[in-house]
């Protein structure tokens, strides 16, 4: 286990893309709980891959949603429904992990679905360097449908019930306390206590950060 700043921790990571060594784009995974911190370690560990002349491609798993009229075939608070009805894995891999993979033509489209206007997008197709990273965020990157296609995996750990207190602050613009606490200790823990017990994300991951305080993290390297 190591302790750090944030610069260190995200030289660390960075050193842990470019030790990957593929023919293709490096395809790297941010995995955690909601309001973890998986969007801004994404984006600053972007930036640092910028300034060392890297090709960054930035995605994230909320452009993979299916339409609001088909997320919630079990309800708004349904658990399973979060887990198993929310993201449109199909296209996240036909769209984009599968093109910058072994054998992939690297013709990729970075989303799928505009989450605030809930309409499909279809950007225009890009062509990745060789050399390119993709910073990809999100919920259940572990998951079977999607394991296979990383090459750098990174879980960010936070205590669950932190994730609340940090959500009800990002989002108290759009959303009551009272309905941000019910959507979480509802649907989001719930569906996040499913997938810690029945994938194991951390079994799979390359790099753990503990992020509870995230000026100050701690992150352990993993080998399988």
């Amino acid at each position: 286990m190591s302790r750090g700043t944030r610069d260190e921790l995200l030289a660390r990571l960075a050193e842990a893309v470019g030790s990957v060594t593929v023919a293709h784009p490096t395809r790297v995974a941010i995995d955690g709980p909601p309001a973890a911190g998986k969007t801004t370690l994404a984006d600053e560990l972007a930036v640092v891959l910028r300034t060392q002349g890297r090709d960054v491609i930035r995605a994230t798993i909320d452009d993979f949603l299916f339409p609001r009229a088909q997320r919630y075939p079990r309800g708004e608070y349904s658990a399973e429904g979060c887990y198993l009805d929310a993201h449109d894995h199909d296209a996240l891999n036909r769209m984009l992990l599968d093109p910058l993979g072994p054998g992939g033509d690297r013709r990729f489209q970075h989303a799928v679905y505009d989450h605030t206007a809930d309409t499909a997008l279809s950007p225009p197709i890009r062509t990745a360097p060789a050399d390119a990273v993709l910073i990809f965020d999100g919920v259940f990157l572990m998951r079977p449908e999607l394991i296979d296609r990383w090459d750098l995996r990174i879980f960010v750990s936070t205590a669950l019930d932190k994730t609340v207190d940090r959500a009800v602050i990002r989002q108290r613009q759009v959303s009551s306390r009272a309905d941000v606490e019910r959507r979480w200790r509802e649907r989001y823990i719930p569906s996040q206590q499913l997938y810690l017990t029945t994938v194991r994300p951390t079994d799979h991951a390359d790099i753990i950060v503990h992020n509870d305080d995230p000026q100050q993290p701690t992150w352990e390297t993993r080998t399988h």
